[in-house]
């Protein structure tokens, strides 16, 4: 009887509190790098508390990535934002974003369908803090993202140990 409580509150738990989710690839880099342990909380999403600067995971509808977990991200436009990628930099409503948290000074353009976007009701603009080219698959190449799979917001990195800290 014990064992059966325990094991549905941790199924509950995982599935819609927080969770544990291990970095994988240099897409976040230098903010998260490969290994990297996080906790993910799943609340936030379902009543839409994202905002601009979040790190979330998304549930990848069309697997940018040969891997079945979820990639992760940083929220760069919430709904109603104009976003635009020229010259390198990033604007949000017409103002460039202070970014310190990249790799490297510049971010490309991909697809230019996507470097002036305004972004759509239920939908999020997502970038990879590696913005080297070719090093992350997000909203330049894809476009947004819907709410609908966003499935955690990161709230802390727990390893390494040198690197503890929330976000």
């Amino acid at each position: 009887m014990h064992i059966g409580i325990a094991v549905l509150l941790g199924v509950f738990i995982v599935n819609f509190v927080a969770q544990i989710t291990i970095v994988n690839g240099s897409s976040m880099e230098k903010t998260l790098h490969d290994g990297d342990r996080l906790i993910i909380e799943k609340i936030s999403p379902r009543f839409g508390n994202i905002k601009r600067g979040d790190i979330v995971t998304i549930d990848d509808p069309i697997k940018l990535s040969n891997d079945t977990r979820p990639i992760i991200k940083r929220v760069i436009g919430v709904e109603g934002d104009r976003v635009q990628i020229r010259d390198g930099k990033v604007f949000v409503n017409g103002e460039e974003l202070k970014e310190d948290y990249i790799n490297g000074d510049y971010t490309y353009e991909v697809n230019e369908q996507y470097s002036d976007v305004t972004v759509e009701k239920g939908h999020i603009y997502v970038l990879g803090d590696n913005r080297l080219m070719g090093m992350s698959k997000d909203s330049r190449t894809i476009g947004t993202a819907s709410l609908e799979y966003v499935t955690g917001k990161a709230l802390l990195r727990f390893y390494p140990f040198n690197k503890i800290g929330s976000f």
